[in-house]
């Protein structure tokens, strides 16, 4: 049967076929064996010169060769372990009695001829033969049908026609085989489920950057993400610079009132010894000057740049303004309420409203004040803090850290709060004085003053 398939001609059936093959030879070809086969209305008689494939419909099972080759790669490794182990001897020799299945299978490694499909048999070192295949692809034709088309083979190597390649798309160029395409940087692969060889790209987003190829991390509180997100970065710190319109306001404000402040000392100290001066308490009228010129001084501390000397001019002086002016005014108040009130009962001037006395009573209740600063300082030393908090945008491009005085909510509160004290303390003394006679005119300005001043 193997030769017939190679050669396509087949042996007469009636000398050498049996039953089975003489049946299968009539309806293959379509004929009669024997003298039956000359009756009327009967098929024709097989000639025995019929030809598979080319008289019938036959196909021949593809694997046949395969089966051939390997029976013809056996026979010529034992041809050549005959021709070299017996040297002409015929028929088995005594060296071939007892034959190694390792010693032949060297000689059938060794094989190498034409097969029945007309390709080379051979092995190579792992003993396996050498691959093709034809590469197909299943393309439309001119007649709007789908068919599989060479379009290349293997032998040893990979072998592609490009031009006979079609693509859905029309482009010619071979489109990317793969089932994602890699992510850019800053994104991370979010696989998808059940498919592990497959994922979609996510972008690192907020204050998070490419840690890992799946993973996004939060930078470091003080880092945003760099232009790629794939590490971190420190974020800018800014402070308050002097040329910006939120420092050009009030540093004007403070000049003017600094100047003007500085001019009312100036004709105070020109005209120290008239009436005037001297009836307006001209020791205390000296101390409102220096508180007011502290308020308004105080404003080149908060603005310049914060360092441990800045942050301490900050603590000492925030409150010492307000302090030196509310405290010469409660001085001033109290004196002028305990003089109207003496005057009701007696005749005798009240104790400590001397001008030495008035000192005394003002820089006592100043002194608290730099008592609690000093308290201040020595539980919470002034130092700088960087505050990322107050610009952390929710772009991390805008994200700033702001350099300022570590001074907290609490202990602003508490600087103030003593000042605060002395206000509302001189505002009561202000409405027990509002009655007071139209010559002793400074009581009903400071009245107007403090009402003012806590409205606000």
């Amino acid at each position: 049967m193997p030769s017939t398939a190679t050669s396509g001609a087949a042996p007469s059936p009636t000398t050498e076929g049996t039953c089975g093959f003489a049946e299968f030879w009539e309806e293959n070809f379509a004929c009669k064996l024997g003298m039956h086969g000359k009756r009327p209305g009967s098929p024709k008689k097989c000639t025995g010169l019929e030809k598979v494939g080319r008289d019938s419909t036959y196909e021949q099972e593809g694997k046949v060769q395969f089966v051939m080759d390997a029976v013809y790669a056996m026979a010529q490794a034992l041809h050549r372990m005959h021709r070299e182990l017996c040297s002409g001897y015929p028929g088995l020799c005594p060296r071939m009695a007892n034959i190694d299945g390792k010693e032949l299978l060297i000689f059938i490694r060794a094989v190498n001829f034409n097969g029945s499909a007309g390709t080379p048999v051979t092995f190579n070192e792992n003993g396996d033969a050498p691959g093709r295949y034809d590469i197909f692809q299943y393309q439309i034709n001119n007649r709007s049908t789908a068919e599989y088309k060479v379009i290349g083979h293997w032998t040893d190597q990979l072998h592609l026609n490009m031009d006979a390649m079609q693509w859905t798309s029309g482009d010619p160029s071979v489109p990317a085989s793969v089932c994602s395409l890699p992510c850019k940087m800053g994104e991370r692969k979010k696989v998808v489920k059940g498919v592990p060889c497959c994922w979609h790209c996510e972008r690192c987003e907020g204050y998070h950057f490419q840690a890992s190829e799946f993973i996004c991390e939060l930078c470091p509180y003080e880092q945003r993400p760099d232009k790629n997100r794939t590490g971190c970065q420190p974020i800018p710190i800014i402070k308050l610079e002097w040329h910006s319109p939120w420092a050009v306001v009030p540093v004007f404000i403070s000049v003017l009132g600094i100047l003007v402040t500085t001019f009312v000392i100036i004709t105070f100290v020109r005209y120290h010894d008239t009436p005037i001066v001297r009836a307006s308490g001209r020791e205390m009228s000296y101390v409102l000057l220096t508180g007011i010129f502290l308020c308004y001084a105080i404003t080149f501390p908060m603005i310049a740049a914060p360092d441990v000397a800045v942050c301490s001019m900050r603590r000492i002086f925030l409150g010492l303004g307000m302090c030196f002016s509310y405290a010469a005014l409660l001085t001033k108040t109290n004196r002028i309420h305990r003089i109207f009130e003496q005057g009701k009962k007696a005749v005798t001037a009240p104790r400590f409203i001397s001008p030495a006395s008035q000192l005394v009573i003002t820089f006592s209740l100043i002194s608290v004040q730099l008592l609690g600063v000093f308290v201040w300082f020595t539980a919470d030393p002034p130092h700088m803090v960087v505050d990322y908090g107050e610009q952390r945008t929710q772009d991390p491009e805008n994200a700033r850290g702001v350099l300022k005085c570590d001074i907290s909510d609490l202990s602003l509160i508490c600087s103030l709060g003593y000042s605060i004290l002395l206000m509302v303390t001189c505002t009561v003394y202000a409405i027990k004085t509002r009655g007071v006679p139209e010559t002793f005119n400074e009581a009903k300005p400071i009245g107007f003053t403090m009402y003012t001043t806590c409205i606000i």
